[in-house]
């Protein structure tokens, strides 16, 4: 039955201010502003308990340039409320509002619970005809909850890390500890997390990238399948950490638990960046559920198509997920920035992680480096020393290389061109030669700098490492989409058997490979990410796109740390390689040249004779270079580095260069047992004979050339 609105209230109220948005505590009650430009009546409606009738239903009768207000007096944190906007509902014209349906606030920090489509209560639509939906649903869905900002923080400082410096692990909060190995108080828990903290000290990790935080929606199909979106990349609340990574029961208890994990990260010199996804919400396309940006505002939150002969206006689908947030629209935009804002100071994060960003810099529907977002983020003070990293595409467009100078973009090119050369794929040499000295074709022409690319070989979305060279396709049934989903192509290679086996050579080759693999992520110029779990081999069972495994396909299974502590300990030493040289993470591209005098170029690249390799020759599949230490600003900078990456089935013998100061020691061969394939500092082996050195099949050798 359709309800009707009565303004009815006991509390005392005053007009309030339009600003700022969201609910705002202050000493006699609480402020509460809402944008909408198209509705007619607004009410807010205050609740005493999740599941209660509301107690309170008050009209927001002030309003300034389109933000209906109102200051609640008497009321303060813990509040629970929502929104009900009365309008015309018009899906022809693009238009859902409906007052039986309770919308959270847009600004809201924090929810009672997640948001489940019970019976199609909160879908705008009756089979396949759109119907207004006249029944009712606040008695099912989550309140909105006032929050305050207090927090003990202990002092707390940001680690502030030059952004070439980090070791970026990219996780997932739930699936870091959710697997009953994981030995934690809380397991899949922000406090659960805290417990782990260790492990990311003893590995060398310096900055952590969480897969979404924000308060996401799982769409019905996952759902009825009893899949759920794990991943998390349907956010409908840009201010609110996810309720479901809680420990505590009290509402509203994940904001201080999110807190407290980013407070002790920081303890630990750990900084935080979220991969946050300003793209696209939760909502759906024009058949999806109603929870807040569609029933307050939908055309200026989202990008709409032309309406054409439909009967109802589709939405823009750029990001592949049903809708588009309209960024380029002033107060959309204003959203986002304000909720950067509120988790750089506020929660104190120290980085975001853009999905989809060239959403952000459309205009027009067409992508401009120079959009109104990216001029605001550059000049403003709260972003001055906060990380911002872009996925450079989206579902229309393809930007690698081109955003703003301040911005970081993951590179896929490092992705997929480390992959194919690892793999032994012809004609690779040339392009794995600009990905290892920070992709100059990519960053060297417009003031930016090899950090500017994130390197990276595995992430969340895709294969691990393990399953990188244990599957040569990809295994995606428990998705129930008949393996239909996820990439075709992977550059992956089973190194001969496809799966898990016990067979000793191919294990020792799987190994071997992704020894390979770490050294050229480590190695190489630009910042390193890696995908959580790859230290010690952490399987998806071939899973390639596991965004709705929430279970032991995602989850971080820890007896495996146990049973392969071998590679933890090889990933472990390049990581501190890394940190011990910073040749390899340069603030600057290389350029084949003496800058300091010493008669010895920053690189040289080799054949396996000294003389200039072979760049057009499609076979060649080995790579020699040497690095002079001398060329950076370093209190412990004279020595040298010669680097070897063979990716050929067969040896190959090299000659090194001849100096007479520096004596050439092996650190790393890949082919060697472990112990001895990564030598600890200090311990480097002079080799014999000391000119040359044999590189043994799909192997990569690391030579310190030390003072005599």
């Amino acid at each position: 039955m359709k309800i009707k609105l009565e303004h009815r209230t006991s509390k005392r109220l005053s007009s309030g201010a339009n600003c700022p948005l969201g609910a705002s505590v202050q000493d006699d009650g609480v402020n509460f502003a809402i944008y909408s430009r198209k509705a007619t009546q607004v009410f807010l409606l205050l609740f005493p308990a999740p599941e209660d009738a509301p107690s309170d239903i008050i009209e927001l009768k002030y309003q300034d340039n389109h933000v209906w207000h109102a200051f609640v007096h008497g009321i303060g944190p813990g509040q629970l409320y929502g929104y009900r906007l009365c309008g015309e509902y018009d899906p022809g014209h693009g238009l859902y509002f409906n007052e039986n349906k309770l919308l959270m606030d847009p600004y809201a920090k924090a929810l009672t619970g997640k948001f489940i489509n019970t019976d199609n209560l909160l879908t705008p639509y009756d089979g396949e005809v759109h119907r207004k939906d006249n029944r009712d649903n606040s008695m099912i869905v989550p309140k909105s909850i006032v929050m305050t900002d207090d927090f003990d923080w202990q002092h707390d400082q940001r680690p502030h890390i030059p952004i070439e410096e980090l070791i970026i692990y990219e996780t997932h909060v739930k699936g870091f500890t959710a697997h009953p190995s994981s030995g934690v108080k809380n397991p899949g828990t922000y406090t659960g997390f805290v417990e782990k903290i260790p492990h990311l000290k003893q590995l060398g990790i310096n900055a952590v990238e969480l897969l979404p935080v924000h308060e996401s929606h799982t769409n019905d199909i996952l759902r009825s399948k009893g899949l759920r979106d794990y991943w998390g990349y349907n956010t409908i609340g840009f201010f609110m950490p996810e309720s479901s990574y809680s420990s505590g029961s009290c509402p509203g208890c994940q904001v201080n638990e999110f807190k407290t994990l980013v407070r002790e990260l920081h303890k630990a010199g750990i900084e935080v960046i979220l991969d946050v996804v300003y793209n696209h919400t939760g909502e759906g396309n024009e058949w999806g559920p109603s929870i807040c940006f569609k029933g307050i505002d939908n055309l200026t939150y989202y990008r709409m198509e032309k309406k054409g002969g439909q009967s109802i206006v589709p939405y823009h689908n750029a990001s592949g997920c049903g809708n588009t947030v309209k960024a380029d629209n002033p107060v959309a935009r204003r959203m986002i920035i304000d909720s950067l804002h509120y988790w750089v100071e506020e929660m104190h994060v120290d980085g975001f992680r853009f999905d989809l960003a060239t959403v952000l810099g459309r205009l027009r529907n067409k992508f401009d480096r120079n959009a109104k977002f990216f001029r605001m983020i550059k000049s403003d003070p709260v972003f001055k020393d906060i990380k911002l990293i872009a996925e450079p595409w989206d579902l229309t467009t393809y930007q690698v290389g081109n955003f703003p100078e301040a911005w970081s973009e993951w590179n896929d090119k490092f992705r997929d061109t480390a992959r194919k050369f690892l793999r032994g794929d012809d004609g690779q040499v040339n392009q794995v030669a600009y990905r290892i000295t920070g992709s100059s074709d990519l960053y060297g022409n417009d003031n930016r700098s090899p950090y500017n690319s994130i390197n990276f070989i595995t992430a969340h979305d895709g294969f691990t490492l393990y399953d990188l060279y244990s599957y040569n396709t990809k295994h995606n049934e428990a998705n129930l989409e008949d393996n239909r989903d996820g990439a075709n192509e992977n550059y992956s290679w089973n190194c001969g058997v496809e799966g898990d086996v016990s067979l000793k050579n191919i294990l020792h080759l799987r190994r071997q490979m992704m020894k390979n693999a770490f050294c050229l992520l480590f190695f190489s110029s630009g910042t390193s990410m890696m995908l959580g779990g790859d230290e010690f081999m952490r399987t998806q069972q071939g899973n390639n796109n596991a965004y709705c495994q929430d279970n032991e396909i995602s989850w971080f299974d820890w007896n495996l740390l146990y049973k392969n502590r071998e590679m933890f300990t090889f990933c472990r030493k390049a990581i501190r390689f890394r940190k011990d040289y910073p040749i390899v993470r340069r603030k600057r591209f290389f350029t084949g040249k003496d800058t300091n005098g010493d008669r010895v170029p920053d690189i040289t690249w080799y054949a396996n004779d000294l003389k200039s390799p072979a760049w057009n020759d499609a076979k060649l599949k080995f790579i020699c270079f040497q690095l002079d230490g001398s060329e950076i600003s370093s209190t412990d900078s004279d020595y040298l580095l010669f680097m070897i990456y063979n990716s050929d089935d067969a040896a190959h013998l090299i000659e090194v260069p001849r100096h007479d100061r520096n004596v050439w020691h092996r650190v790393v061969d890949t082919s060697l047992p472990s112990g001895r394939d990564f030598l600890d500092r200090g311990k480097e082996a002079a080799i014999y004979p000391k000119y040359y050195y044999q590189v043994n099949p799909r192997s990569t050798v690391l030579l310190l050339g030390k003072p005599v």
